[in-house]
């Protein structure tokens, strides 16, 4: 982890065992489109309860396939939150489509469902929520909205591998979840993501988008010139994830739940000890979910500006500090490209208060102690008095 007295918000857990499955990966003569991608999707929709996994090679690959898998193209709207990394957006864009921005609940900075269903337009196509900081989204009222909307769910779920609602893995509850295996999510596979979903034809439609649109299946031809024929049947892209990767999501998958847990008991150590400090709102969470954790979001109180010079404090004093996130809204690229369903105040407070904190499983308990220290020390240099 580098230097001991700086501390970031988030890091990867890779130990020897994961090592040896990608050096035995390598030794296979199979480094890529190789046995251990379906080793890896077996066990993926194993622990989620989904009867399909579509490995890919980033968690913006995999909302590109999602979106795609799900019918998304020209002319149709996605209905999703502002309170995002901008790849939500971006792979609707990639496909035509256009996005609908709808302001968020104040507890979680989930996308609110009241909000949604007022935001219906004769073109929407999908509703997108996002599993923020790891919180499972309101599923049952956006499972029934869909339902009685002719619309499908697709779910950001990059933070919330791991997560549960109602004591059921996320991924099992939208019509389509998105992963992402980056470092800093809940495993990794160095870059990765991943598709999971009931449904074996849209399953399908993910594995072929994921390399080029080519289908070899004979049952699947449109004519067939012998056993080298393959077609391309539709748009594709090479986005493949290789035995190697696979490999290292094979092992960390074992540890999931280890992980997970880490990251709950080291949230629960951040709600005890700064449960007293006015100038800081810990983070909501809701007796039916299992919170995956992937952040740990403070928001400061009172006034707003505090967050700056706070963060810039904390950063100053070796704590990795993070914004989760600028919302979609506010960046360059998308002015005049995405569609504001509503004002977004919440999430522009939000925003304007939150700081992520230090939080991945390989942290020691003095970590955490050291890191609750530093932010009253930091809240103390910046208001002038101890919080």
């Amino acid at each position: 982890m580098g230097d001991d007295t700086f501390i970031p918000y988030g890091a990867q857990w890779v130990d020897e065992a994961d090592i040896e499955a990608m050096a035995e990966a390598m030794r296979s003569g199979w480094l890529t489109t190789g046995p251990r991608v379906a080793d890896f999707e077996e066990g993926l929709s194993g622990l989620c309860q989904t009867e399909h996994a579509v490995a890919v090679n980033s968690g913006t690959a995999a909302l590109h396939a999602a979106y795609f898998a799900a019918g998304l193209g020209p002319g149709d709207e996605i209905i999703t939150s502002p309170l995002t990394f901008a790849a939500t957006a971006n792979a609707a864009l990639y496909l035509g489509a256009d996005v609908r921005l709808v302001d968020v609940r104040e507890d979680t900075g989930n996308l609110d469902p009241a909000r949604v269903e007022a935001a219906i337009t004769e073109r929407t196509k999908l509703i997108v929520p996002v599993d923020y900081a790891g919180h499972p989204a309101d599923y049952d009222a956006f499972t029934d909205l869909a339902q009685r909307r002719g619309l499908k769910v697709v779910a950001d779920q990059a933070h919330s591998l791991g997560a549960a609602y109602r004591g059921v893995p996320v991924q099992a509850l939208p019509d389509l979840a998105a992963v992402s295996l980056h470092p800093v999510k809940p495993i990794t596979t160095g870059e990765g993501g991943a598709v999971l979903t009931k449904d074996e034809e849209l399953a399908t439609r993910c594995r072929d988008f994921r390399s080029h649109g080519l289908v070899r299946d004979r049952d699947r031809l449109s004519v067939d010139h012998g056993p080298w024929y393959y077609e391309i049947q539709d748009q594709g892209f090479n986005y493949r994830l290789t035995d190697i990767q696979c490999a290292l999501g094979s092992s960390q998958l074992q540890k999931l739940p280890a992980f997970i847990s880490r990251r709950q008991e080291i949230a629960r150590q951040y709600d005890a000890a700064l449960a007293d400090v006015q100038a800081l709102r810990t983070p909501t969470w809701h007796d039916h979910v299992s919170h995956g954790w992937h952040l740990y979001v403070l928001r400061v109180t009172g006034d707003p500006d505090l967050r700056r010079p706070l963060f810039e404090r904390m950063r100053a004093i070796g704590l990795g500090v993070q914004v989760h996130y600028v919302p979609i809204h506010h960046h360059p690229h998308f002015q005049g490209k995405v569609l504001l369903g509503d004002r977004l105040s919440v999430a522009d407070d939000f925003y304007a208060r939150c700081i992520s904190m230090p939080l991945f499983p390989r942290m020691t308990d003095e970590q955490v102690r050291s890191v609750v220290e530093r932010t009253r020390q930091a809240l103390g240099d910046v208001l002038g008095s101890q919080p």
